[in-house]
């Protein structure tokens, strides 16, 4: 999957006077595993809130594949080009089982009855069972979504986010709250799925960074303080004073 599939240019947020982003310039390739990072109050939530469409910046452009200038679109319209956002917290519904769940994502356009009741083709319900194999869920599918761990209320929220096509995949700290295992199973799900699309990554976990991250952002102050590998932007001083070197875990 080669080229672009996000161009930002100059993107400035300003609130009442505070700039939580000040000129920022992003380029995401397709098929990429991206990781923001940075100290609280830096801009990463903001960038992603600016990409998916829930704030709009007073300055810049934001152009999603050849030529969508996506600061003219909404968040269902951005939604609707491939463009999924995945919140920090789980957003299931936990009176549903796993398949329910999937099932209402897979007919995200219908209501929810019509969507839990409804018979789905046999084509969509193969589909879900192969996003449910991915997801490591297959095995409880028919379990009550409450009933599940954290990590695995993520994952199975990821694998609803599966069933939209994403082209390109926000997440907010994906791994807060696991253990150490659901941290590496998420890790290598993750990296699953940029085979597929584009997956845009706020983290503050550096051991799940340096262990999955291609490629890594530092943001500070509204600004891009450094990009590349996760070796390279650990060695680079001016991050080891503002972030790393003060401990990154300590500003999650």
């Amino acid at each position: 999957m080669a080229g672009t599939i996000l161009y930002g240019e100059n993107i400035t947020v300003d609130f009442n006077g505070f700039k939580a982003l000040n000129g920022v310039s992003l380029y995401v390739n397709k098929g990429e595993l991206r990781f923001l990072i940075g100290p609280n109050g830096a801009g990463k939530t903001t960038l992603l809130d600016v990409i998916c469409g829930k704030v709009s910046p007073i300055s810049g452009s934001f152009i999603f594949e050849e030529n969508i200038e996506l600061l003219g679109l909404r968040e269902y319209q951005r939604a609707r080009i491939g463009i999924v956002r995945k919140f920090q917290t789980p957003s299931v519904f936990e009176q549903l089982t796993v398949i329910e769940n999937m099932t209402l994502a897979h007919k995200k356009n219908k209501g929810i009855f019509s969507s839990i009741f409804n018979k789905i083709d046999k084509k969509s319900e193969n589909y879900i069972y192969e996003v449910m194999e991915r997801i490591n869920l297959i095995d409880k599918k028919l379990q009550y979504a409450g009933l599940l761990s954290h990590g695995e209320k993520q994952w199975l929220e990821i694998g609803m986010t599966m069933l939209q096509s994403p082209k390109l995949l926000l997440v907010d700290e994906p791994v807060a709250g696991m253990t150490g295992s659901e941290r590496d199973k998420t890790g290598e799900l993750l990296k699953d799925l940029a085979k597929d699309m584009s997956v845009l990554i706020v983290e503050h976990d550096m051991n799940f960074v340096e262990k999955f991250g291609e490629r890594v952002t530092v943001l500070h102050e509204g600004s891009i303080l450094c990009e590349g590998s996760f070796e390279y932007v650990r060695n680079d001083q001016t991050v080891i004073d503002v972030y790393l070197g003060r401990g990154a875990e300590e500003d999650a």
